[in-house]
């Protein structure tokens, strides 16, 4: 009887860069951190990472699994057009991880982290007619840098990559009306720590309406800006420092087998 022989598929991480599998990584974390904070919605939302040193390429989870289930491992290296260039058995990506996060790392070359998401406190300030109040020391962190994106319809057309540039104007912060959030960055951990103060920010804002209108204060403009400004001042604070460290521990504790 002949015996056929069926080679064995190279692990990713021998098929991969160490830069690389370093940066799987961390975003696998990240995915993981997210979760844990109630970041789910079911398979949908992504987290796109631009592979160090090949700048047209990109890391994100594949399209059937949830944010829990991420792994080092099973993130996809694709490149703009979508085609998945790691030895999987999935070939190409579509939607949002396509048109939000290829589109965004592919126009804005200044920026290597994509987070969308829908949670619900996002969904809910996104509907609200005047947006992210400064009504927390949360939503100051982004007072004068958030930016809007009117909703067209679902992000699934090549033309809804243009308005997401136009109207994100060179920052990194953007609500998407009637939809969600998105938060960009130069890193996992930048992109992190700003959505959590982002969900943090929308939480707290929707628990200060329910008071009724009359019922809750706003600082003034004078106070808004200097306590952004106190932000801005924060350094390596706003790019994840100490609160990325201490996700990392979170995300060990939680299920080590991110790292596989």
């Amino acid at each position: 009887m002949a015996v056929q022989l069926v080679p064995k598929r190279k692990s990713i991480r021998d098929q991969v860069s160490a830069e690389e599998w370093a940066a799987r990584v961390e975003l696998a974390a990240g995915h993981r951190v997210l979760a844990h904070y109630g970041v789910n919605d079911l398979t949908y939302n992504h987290f796109g990472f631009r592979v160090p040193g090949e700048p047209d390429h990109m890391l994100i989870k594949r399209t059937d699994w949830m944010f829990s289930e991420v792994t080092a491992s099973s993130l996809l290296k694709v490149d703009f057009d979508g085609n998945v260039l790691t030895d999987t058995e999935v070939k190409t990506v579509k939607g949002g991880a396509l048109i939000i996060h290829a589109g965004l790392l592919k126009g804005r070359p200044d920026l290597n982290a994509t987070l969308h998401t829908h949670t619900v406190s996002g969904m809910g300030v996104a509907a609200h007619k005047f947006g992210l109040l400064p009504i927390n020391q949360h939503a100051l962190r982004f007072y004068g840098e958030l930016r809007y994106h009117e909703f067209e319809g679902f992000e699934f057309d090549h033309d809804m990559t243009p308005k997401l540039i136009r109207d994100l104007d060179g920052g990194c912060f953007m609500i998407l009306r009637n939809h969600g959030v998105l938060i960009c960055g130069e890193s996992v951990a930048e992109c992190v720590v700003n959505h959590h103060w982002l969900e943090m920010a929308c939480q707290g804002q929707i628990a200060a309406l329910a008071a009724g209108e009359g019922n809750y204060t706003i600082p003034g403009k004078e106070a808004c800006e200097y306590a952004h400004g106190q932000f801005m001042d924060a350094g390596n604070f706003l790019k994840g420092g100490k609160d990325w460290a201490a996700c990392l521990r979170l995300a060990e504790r939680l299920d080590p087998s991110y790292k596989d």
